[in-house]
């Protein structure tokens, strides 16, 4: 049995590491609040672009523009893996990463080549530790207070690797929001955009197809339209993507830090039965040894 001084320093450390978990789940749950406004505010926008631009878009041929316009072969893949720059948050990053690796096999077998835009350090560090390709490196993003530049500038690069034929298409792996306690992995196709799987989501998860409704007057013309609006469609989606992903991780570390003080909480009340043995351990011992005194004494 340990010594009684062992135990309470191990229960001295313990309560250490349970103020350092309840201090990172308050800050966690103070900038959730903060990125799930920001991505329930976002959310409708991006949905009824995303119908707009598929209205739009279906009154044109997917040849009028080379965003719409698929690849007869496809070589190399852009795979966007958007994860988060910190550990601590649970299976967030496992879960996202098990989902790129489901992919990447898929894409693998088809002998397609994976390049990948790496949004956040545990990312980057998956594609380095696999010796994947890494086409751009993103940190200080995912997690933090960026703005829709940040999406524009990523899109940017993305959009002008497309045209050159670097790769011939872009899928974005990130993880969308449904709940506190539930956080889905999702894989989307960024480039050719394609509107013909286009759905109405509610709270992150798909309900049914929507149909374009609305009859929009185009001027000057569709195809006019699209050449100046399919790039912002693209940096729209990114930016959701961004948001969804940085609330997901907050919500995450939270949930995570708050079962870390739960098991802390658990660990001490353990640790305090086990101390109160080893006194009464002690005392016993000490009892013993003076009652063996006297009667030495007696004799």
């Amino acid at each position: 049995m340990a010594t009684l001084r062992d135990i309470q320093r191990k229960i001295a450390a313990v309560k250490k590491t349970r103020q350092i978990t309840k201090a990172m789940n308050m800050v966690a749950a103070s900038k959730l609040r903060g990125a799930q406004q920001k991505m329930e505010d976002f959310r409708p926008y991006a949905l009824k672009f995303a119908e707009v631009i598929g209205n739009i878009a279906a009154r044109t041929e997917p040849t009028d523009n080379p965003l719409l316009r698929p690849r007869d072969a496809v070589k190399a893949v852009n795979l966007v893996l958007v994860t988060s720059d910190r550990g601590l948050c649970g299976g967030f990053n496992t879960n996202i990463i098990a989902r790129a690796e489901e992919l990447c096999t898929e894409k693998k077998s088809e002998n397609i080549e994976i390049v990948f835009t790496a949004v956040g350090r545990k990312g980057r560090d998956y594609a380095r530790r696999y010796k994947y390709a890494i086409e751009d490196v993103r940190v200080g993003i995912a997690g933090g207070n960026f703005g829709f530049n940040a999406a524009v500038d990523i899109g940017r690069s993305l959009i002008n690797g497309y045209l050159r034929s670097v790769y011939d298409e872009v899928y974005i792996v990130y993880t969308q929001f449904v709940s506190m306690a539930r956080q889905v992995p999702i894989v989307r196709k960024l480039i050719p955009v394609s509107f013909s799987d286009m759905v109405s989501e509610h709270q992150g998860e798909s309900v049914e197809k929507v149909p374009y409704l609305a009859e929009h007057i185009c001027e000057p013309s569709a195809a006019a339209l699209l050449e100046d609006l399919l790039p912002r469609y693209v940096y729209v989606q990114l930016y959701r993507a961004l948001l969804e992903s940085t609330t997901s991780e907050h919500a995450a570390r939270m949930m995570a830090m708050d079962n870390a003080t739960k098991n802390c909480n658990e660990m001490i009340d353990q640790l305090t039965l086990l101390s109160n043995k080893a006194r009464q351990a002690a005392i016993t011992k000490e009892l013993m040894d003076i009652v063996g005194g006297a009667e030495a004494l007696k004799g």
